[in-house]
């Protein structure tokens, strides 16, 4: 069983190192408002909550030293939340970390794949106890096209991520509020 548990480790750790960031990425052309329409997360605690998940909407400001901050609005039990981000970029364009007041750790965050102008796959990953690994979808509006969330989905897959993890949220009422950057 330890041996079963320790290969597992093993080869999750593979799977993400060999992930590598949009070719040429360009954090000007990704900044802007993104919509986040698909999420998969490999951790056990997501599943039951996936049925209450929305689409939330974010806004990416790059800043003059390559870093970023992010601005997401979420719908919750207690109404629509902002928070803030502050990514710091790695040594490879489309590479970030942030810092998670949630989990207090640093997590890697990893521009897999975008067009800039429709779509962007996005993998975040943190080592919290285990290795957890979640893949979202953002796209410049709430709909996309089908190919695009079928590509999705066979990524998440593609990283060892459970069927039943992949949630195409339906979009958020009212959040943001109307006027706050919608």
């Amino acid at each position: 069983m330890t041996m079963t548990v320790a290969m597992v480790m093993l080869c999750m750790m593979m799977v993400h190192a060999n992930v590598k960031p949009q070719k040429d990425f360009n954090l000007q052309k990704f900044a802007g408002k993104w919509y986040r329409v698909g999420v998969a997360y490999d951790s056990p605690s997501f599943v039951p909550f996936r049925s209450k998940i929305k689409a939330s909407m974010g806004t990416i400001a790059p800043l003059p030293n390559g870093n970023a901050n992010l601005t997401m609005w979420e719908a919750t039990p207690f109404g629509c939340v902002s928070k803030k981000y502050q990514y710091e970029r790695a040594s490879v364009p489309g590479q970030f970390t942030y810092f998670s007041a949630r989990h207090n750790m640093v997590k890697d965050i990893t521009v897999v794949e975008t067009n800039y102008t429709d779509y962007a796959m996005v993998l975040k990953h943190k080592v919290f106890n285990r290795e957890y690994t979640q893949v979202a979808l953002y796209a410049r509006t709430l709909s996309v096209r089908p190919e695009v969330v079928q590509k999705f989905k066979t990524f998440a897959l593609s990283r060892g991520l459970p069927r039943e993890s992949i949630v195409i949220p339906p979009p958020a009422e009212n959040c943001p509020p109307s006027g706050s950057g919608r």
